[in-house]
């Protein structure tokens, strides 16, 4: 028995595509409606900004980091600001036992090289020891140096210069880790790159910097981005020396790098380096 099939007409044909194009349409409406109400469902994380201090344009780079990282993940970031431009700035939070009560994840963003109190270095340091992660910009590596290297030993790096302001050349050292997986190496505009006096065990690098010539590790190639775990509770910490000028903090890919090292410390960054579902933006 011979079998013979008779072509579908043109039009019939035709039908079935448009059928089909609009069944797949209206699923991917559906799929993001569905991820839409997800990350509406999803509560903000509550994250504490400090800013203020010495040397640096805090009142402008407070409001570029706010912004540009409620526009990248699931926060809400409140702001805890001095205008005191000392190397002493005051804070609210160096006397209050319950400071970070509240909140989800601290970035510390301050610059405080003479506030050598260990009453007040003690109290900051036992919301992170219980357990809030945080996040550590630039000069906040300087800050709090009582001499006995508590700060330290919460940042897992010690660090106590820098160099001239020219450009860093960055290289990836972990391109596995969920917050560089992905990333692209590039070169700041003038920026200082801190010194590494110790880099504890205990710490992950992530990120390199050379400034000029030479390939000395204490001063033209150090690390300068890296992750930590503190204390008993391993507390997660994420730390990156880069950030003095303005510019530098506005630069989406500095912005993108402190974003995932934010999600990262609060578990919310998954091994593929994109956000847990609801954490991504907004």
């Amino acid at each position: 028995m011979t079998l013979v099939f008779a072509p579908v007409p043109t039009s019939t044909l035709s039908s079935i595509l448009m059928k089909r194009s609009a069944f797949f349409a209206l699923l991917l409406s559906l799929v993001t409606v569905l991820a839409a109400s997800a990350q509406q469902a999803v509560k903000p994380m509550k994250v504490l900004l400090i800013t203020g201090g010495c040397c640096h344009e805090y009142g402008k780079q407070k409001d570029i980091l706010k912004k540009g990282l409620e526009a990248r993940a699931n926060i809400v970031v409140d702001q805890m600001h001095s205008d005191d431009t000392t190397t002493k700035p005051t804070f609210p939070f160096h006397t209050n036992p319950d400071w970070a009560k509240g909140y989800d994840l601290v970035i510390h963003d301050e610059c405080s090289s003479d506030i050598k109190d260990e009453a007040i270095v003690k109290n900051i340091l036992k919301a992170h020891a219980d357990g809030i992660p945080a996040v550590n910009l630039h000069c906040a590596m300087h800050s709090y140096r009582t001499g006995k290297g508590e700060w330290f030993d919460y940042l897992g790096l010690e660090s106590s210069s820098h160099g001239p302001q020219v450009p860093i050349e960055l290289a990836i050292i972990d391109d596995s880790h969920p917050i560089t997986k992905g990333t692209m190496a590039w070169t700041t505009i003038n920026e200082e790159l801190y010194n590494n006096v110790k880099i504890y065990d205990s710490a992950h690098p992530l990120i390199r910097g050379k400034q000029g010539a030479g390939d000395d590790p204490a001063v033209n190639n150090t690390v300068v981005t890296w992750t930590h775990e503190y204390g008993a509770k391993k507390t997660r910490v994420f730390s990156t020396t880069l950030g003095h000028n303005s510019e530098t903090v506005a630069d989406d890919r500095y912005l993108d790098m402190v974003s995932r090292g934010l999600l990262w410390a609060a578990g919310k960054l998954k091994d593929d380096g994109t956000p847990v579902a609801g954490y991504g933006p907004k």
